[in-house]
């Protein structure tokens, strides 16, 4: 699987997580290639159902727009082959491997990529940040953004311009000139305290 090349994804859910019976409403994803987004795929879908109050405020994704999209398992179908042969990285990855895991298994489909998380990843990074929320870590890196945070498409294009970010930090600390994905969910899985020993012990 090309080192180079992963997908950013982030869903916008009817609630918080699949097992309470909640959906998928959006998927938004870029593709990045040697630091550079490629390819985006962003599309709207119908859970079956309207969506809250609160979700349409937090998102800005109306009943009305969902009415008009496509049904959940048409969107995944092209989501999945979107995917295919790549590793996948999701700013907080447990919540949004949880929909994809779901809404794929609904379809009978899956994927052959493996996941990293830029949450986890930033806490051992960035350590004295404010805290770890996505718009909060754009800010605290000094990455430029125009939009609204909460819209898939906008976040995973966020979350990107982190991971570069994070990627380009973890080169300069560790004196490697390429970050293999297997070293950076290494990195998620080590204590605070031991990060700065093995990024001066690993190049």
């Amino acid at each position: 699987m090309n080192a180079n090349s992963l997908i950013l994804l982030d869903f916008e859910t009817t609630g918080l997580s699949p097992d309470n019976g909640d959906r998928a409403i959006e998927i938004g994803a870029v593709k990045l290639e040697k630091g550079v987004i490629t390819e985006r795929f962003q599309e709207l879908m119908y859970p079956g159902r309207p969506v809250s109050h609160f979700i349409a405020d937090y998102t800005g994704i109306t009943n009305e727009m969902l009415g008009k999209a496509a049904p959940c398992h048409e969107v995944m179908d092209r989501f999945a082959d979107f995917i295919q042969g790549q590793n996948l990285v999701a700013h907080n990855a447990s919540f949004d491997k949880r929909f994809l895991d779901s809404e794929l298994k609904r379809i009978s489909s899956g994927y052959d990529g493996q996941f990293a998380c830029s949450l986890l990843l930033s806490r051992r990074l960035y350590q004295t940040a404010p805290n770890h929320k996505l718009g909060t870590l754009i800010n605290y890196k000094g990455i430029a953004s125009n939009g609204s945070f909460h819209r898939a498409l906008y976040d995973s294009e966020m979350t990107a311009k982190l991971w570069v970010a994070m990627l380009d930090d973890i080169q300069q600390q560790a004196g490697i000139d390429e970050v293999p994905f297997s070293f950076i969910q290494k990195l998620t899985k080590t204590t605070k305290a031991n990060v700065g020993k093995l990024l001066a012990t690993y190049g």
